[in-house]
């Protein structure tokens, strides 16, 4: 059921609508990951890490949101539920129980590097079909990308 009409083909919207689906998971799970570990992360560097990981969760949920209303504002319902995203994360799985800092830091190295390389797959895909979502995954990807330095900086 289709309660708005997009602007774009069905072609086009069937392509921005998997990117945004896809993107939405990744966010939603990231943000899940990061938490889980920021709740767990014991060492030396606990505060610094525990405070960076709730920098990645504010990031990761304010942008599944802006994901989300975007397939809305296209027409697309966006599906956020547990085993959605279960289903299609690609981040791999957190180990359960205490996670000293420095492990803590090569999760989210993992976690962060698996979403940048689905982000910037999204980028290429959507570029013709519908640069204004292409714009919204640029901007995630750049925000992802300096998270990413910043926790691979930790272990360095």
């Amino acid at each position: 059921m289709y309660v708005v009409k997009s602007p774009l083909s069905d072609t086009d919207l069937r392509t921005v609508s998997e990117a945004l689906q896809g993107a939405l998971v990744d966010l939603v799970d990231l943000s899940l990951v990061a938490k889980q570990v920021h709740w767990n992360v014991v060492g030396p560097r606990f505060r610094s890490v525990h405070l960076q990981l709730d920098e990645v969760v504010d990031v990761a949920r304010a942008h599944s949101d802006t994901v989300a209303e975007r397939a809305s504002a296209l027409g697309v319902s966006p599906d956020g539920r547990a085993s959605t995203v279960a289903a299609g994360t690609g981040i791999g799985a957190v180990p359960a129980g205490w996670i000293k800092d420095a492990d803590a830091v090569g999760t989210l190295v993992a976690a962060l590097g698996a979403v940048i390389t689905r982000m910037r797959e999204r980028v290429a895909a959507t570029g013709d079909a519908d640069p204004v979502s292409q714009d919204i995954f640029i901007g995630i990807t750049a925000d992802l990308e300096k998270h990413h330095w910043m926790f691979q900086a930790e272990n360095a």
